[in-house]
């Protein structure tokens, strides 16, 4: 039986005062935290978005609808960001290690009953849990990252975890494309979930609680990097994190709807390309999957670039950068779109370009969440803002399939455009990604 202790935050331990040894403990922690918070997950993709490699297998097989197979995408989009909100909350006050770690084996083990199963209930019902379960690995992040990163640091350090997305996304879109095309897409499940269950365990070997916990003082104080009108240590209660620091927060709702369209483009060229590939561009499985994974993979610079950006130069105005990104958006899709069949470099190159853009909204809107509801509600903020963005992944996955199936490509590329603009226009209405803050760290 687990012992539910674990998943407790762990208390403060007696305070080193050894100023050495300080030193050299942040340094080792902060390396194996973001190790472990990096490759865990990485993993977690893995055991979520190998049913994008999978679907053109799968309806090969099995026979069912673009609609039907984008009803089980949004099945795991709401569970998941119901599953980001309610474990936001119950995240901030858990000690992550556990709370990751078990989330991804449960994750795994759906993928695993998944791939065993045929019956679209049956598989409506796996990847229900399986949102569920995801939905455990991004709290526990969120919360380590503001942990042991201070606020002056934060984008940098945010934008390399970030790239596990596209890491997880990319090498799950080749091994599964590979695994689909050689040994069926069953295959694309019963392996991840394997890695998933693996992973797990390496979780656990790396990561700890918070600093605190280990005897060194807070990140804020050993950096000497306090945010605006701080208030670190201070603990809050749940309704004071959910009412105070979000739900109360202009800015906090502005990203949250601006994350509706963000995921909604995201996950619609992420779940479709390769179909979409495959049906207009007459690719193969394993060549389409190897030229979304391009989309994640290109997805790391554009994370990445944002992040310094937003330290470097717009860390007043780190929305800013939101609009710029959202706003080149707009093109890579339409040129994504209007290639004719025949140029599979073209195709490669503009999918890259969509990621590349797309992945910097996506990672910036967590950064400003963290900002605004400040570090004791970190958890909550994110899970609130992942949740209106998973409402726009269940639009993207099934509003997508029907859509196709109604009015055909044209119509599911002229979807995506539309949400890119209206996410730019939300961005912009954002007064400040620092400063407007429901209450302070």
């Amino acid at each position: 039986m687990l012992n539910l202790a674990v998943l407790k935050a762990q208390p403060a331990a007696p305070r080193i005062e050894d100023g050495a040894l300080i030193d050299s403990s942040y340094r080792t922690w902060r390396v194996r935290s973001m190790v472990g918070m990096f490759v865990g997950y990485a993993v977690y993709y893995f055991c979520r978005k190998n049913l994008s490699a999978a679907t053109p297998g799968l309806i090969q097989d099995l026979g069912y609808s673009k609609t039907q197979i984008g009803t089980i995408w949004s099945i795991l989009y709401l569970t998941y960001g119901l599953s980001k909100m309610v474990n936001g909350v119950f995240g901030d006050r858990s000690n992550a290690r556990y709370f990751m770690a078990i989330g991804l084996f449960l994750s795994a083990l759906t993928n695993w009953f998944f791939g065993l199963s045929s019956s679209l209930m049956m598989l409506g019902l796996w990847w229900a849990l399986n949102g569920w379960f995801q939905g455990m690995g991004w709290p526990p992040c969120a919360r380590l990252l503001t942990q042991w990163y201070s606020p002056g640091e934060r984008g940098k350090w945010w934008s390399i975890w970030n790239t596990a997305h596209q890491v997880g996304g990319g090498l799950i879109l080749l091994l599964g494309g590979y695994l689909t095309e050689h040994y069926g897409w069953r295959s694309a499940f019963l392996v991840p979930a394997a890695i998933g269950g693996a992973a797990s365990l390496f979780i656990l070997e790396r990561l700890r609680d918070t600093p605190e916990s280990l005897g060194l003082p807070p990140i804020e104080e050993y950096r000497n990097d306090h945010p605006p009108a701080t208030t670190v240590g201070k603990e809050v209660s749940m309704k004071e994190m959910l009412f105070g620091h979000v739900l109360r927060s202009r800015e906090i709702w502005l990203l949250g709807i601006a994350n509706f369209f963000v995921y909604l483009v995201r996950y619609g060229a992420m779940d479709w390309a390769p179909t979409f590939l495959v049906e207009v561009k007459h690719s193969s499985i394993a060549n389409a999957s190897y030229k979304a994974a391009m989309f994640e993979l290109t997805g790391i610079a554009g994370s990445l670039l944002a992040g310094y950006a937003s330290d470097r130069w717009f860390r007043e105005k780190r929305s800013f950068i939101n609009v710029l990104y959202m706003g080149f958006l707009v093109f890579a899709v339409v040129e994504f779109w209007w290639i004719p069949p025949g140029h599979p470099m073209l195709d490669a190159a503009a999918l890259s370009a969509v990621g590349f853009l797309v992945y910097g909204p996506q990672m910036m809107v967590g950064v400003c969440a963290a900002d605004i509801a400040g570090k004791h509600a970190v958890g909550t903020a994110t899970g609130f803002t992942g949740l209106l963005g998973y409402l726009g992944s269940i639009v993207s996955g099934v509003g997508t399939g029907f859509i196709v199936d109604h009015y055909g490509w044209n119509g599911g590329f002229l979807f995506f455009v539309v949400s890119a603009v209206l996410g730019a226009v939300c961005f912009a209405m954002i007064r400040n990604g620092t400063g407007a803050r429901a209450g302070s760290n």
